[in-house]
């Protein structure tokens, strides 16, 4: 169990007003919480609250009954304090101005305009605090022809191109297994907020922090968005292949699958030693890089079989002596039972209502300084609510 009395971490005193729900902002939110932020998230009355908290099973149970803590909702919600506010009638809408007034940041992912109609959008809480950093975060952002159009993970993944390139060579275009779209678009809107958080108490000047998930989407193409717009050429899906590395994948062994990454020319070298293919890395189809990824299908005629006939451990050994990257593919079961894991602290475990344990996932930012700190487990819904009779409702 983690200890409350822990330090408050490099955020320590930034208020966030989070009227955020589902996962990119949450995820955006909580971050900013474990680096010490007070984080006040606005939940919804009428419904029951944030969306996911219904988004299960699995869920935390209080005896036999299931709670309002879905695992999908704890991912995301940790280091916040709950307050129950209905923005759609005149007295929930002057909460969240007086909330404002005294927040640093406020980041909301409606659809863009959808908080106009309350009074509550950039234009009428910056008018409230002109230092307020205010970050949007939508499907496709605040302009452009598809502003209007809703946002999910799953319509980002497939606009933004990530869809075409995943999956097999033959199959269907796939979805990356969890909901990166969201997550990463929860990233680059911390670092949009924290930067604009910066030029604020630099300046006293706020602004607007407008962040898309299909254009965070389209950043994280990365070097098959330039291999794109370099050649004009759509990548193709390769499964688990390298556009640009060969040999670099999953490849079955006798009893499994590793994984084995050349970087470069040397360890093709080492590599094909283990194999027993020493040749192999002076055939001019094979000898750089540029020729492999040119006889990409010939030179895994003769790697694949090698390395089927070889037990998962005994290719792994090799060429980890070798100085040749190579890793297990693991369940997510396998992966937290591993040593590593526990030494990184990326198994948490926190304390929830009525002493349940909560299993939850640390961070990985790992701060000599300033160390992230977990001082609030993900809340009951309204479990805050209280601190809108306090004139300073962030108080710790």
């Amino acid at each position: 169990m983690t200890d409350a009395s822990e330090p408050a971490g490099p955020l320590a005193g930034v208020r966030v007003l989070d009227l955020s729900r589902i996962l990119a902002g949450p995820t955006c939110t909580q971050l900013l919480g474990d680096l010490g932020a007070t984080v006040l998230k606005v939940e919804n009355p009428a419904s029951g609250g944030d969306d996911t908290r219904q988004w299960g099973p699995p869920y935390v149970k209080d005896g036999v009954e299931d709670t309002d803590l879905s695992a999908y909702f704890m991912c995301a919600n940790r280091n916040k304090l709950s307050v129950g506010i209905d923005i759609a009638c005149e007295a929930g809408q002057a909460e969240i101005k007086r909330l404002a007034a005294q927040a640093d940041i406020v980041i909301e992912n409606f659809k863009p305009g959808g908080l106009a109609k309350y009074g509550l959008d950039y234009a009428a809480l910056s008018a409230v605090n002109p230092r307020l950093v205010y970050g949007s975060i939508s499907g496709f952002g605040q302009t452009g022809p598809n502003a209007s159009k809703p946002g999910y993970d799953l319509m980002a993944q497939g606009y933004g191109g990530i869809m075409s390139l995943t999956g097999d060579p033959d199959g269907q275009p796939m979805k990356v297994g969890v909901g990166i779209a969201d997550v990463m678009c929860g990233m680059y809107a911390c670092v949009g907020l924290l930067a604009a958080l910066r030029h604020a108490e630099a300046t006293g000047e706020g602004q607007h922090v407008d962040v898309a998930l299909v254009d965070s989407q389209i950043a994280w193409t990365i070097n098959e968005a330039v291999n794109t717009r370099l050649t004009g050429q759509a990548p193709k899906r390769r499964g688990n292949d390298h556009p640009n590395i060969v040999p670099y994948g999953v490849y079955a062994t006798s009893d499994g699958h590793v994984i084995v990454a050349v970087g470069n020319d040397g360890q093709f070298r080492r590599f094909c030693g283990v194999l027993g293919l020493g040749d192999l890395a002076g055939d001019a189809r094979f000898a750089t890089n540029p020729a492999r990824i040119a006889n990409r299908d010939a030179l895994a005629a003769i790697l694949e079989p090698a390395m089927a006939a070889m037990r998962s451990a005994d290719l792994t050994d090799g060429l980890e002596a070798a100085g040749v990257p190579v890793g297990p593919v693991k369940t997510l079961p396998e992966v937290f039972e591993t040593e590593q894991v526990a030494a990184r602290g990326m198994a948490l475990d926190m304390e929830g209502p009525g002493g349940a344990t909560l299993p939850l996932v640390g961070n990985p930012l790992k701060l000599s300084r300033t160390p992230v700190t977990y001082r609030h487990p993900p809340p009951r819904f309204g479990a805050h609510t209280d601190r809108l009779e306090r004139d300073d409702p962030f108080a710790e």
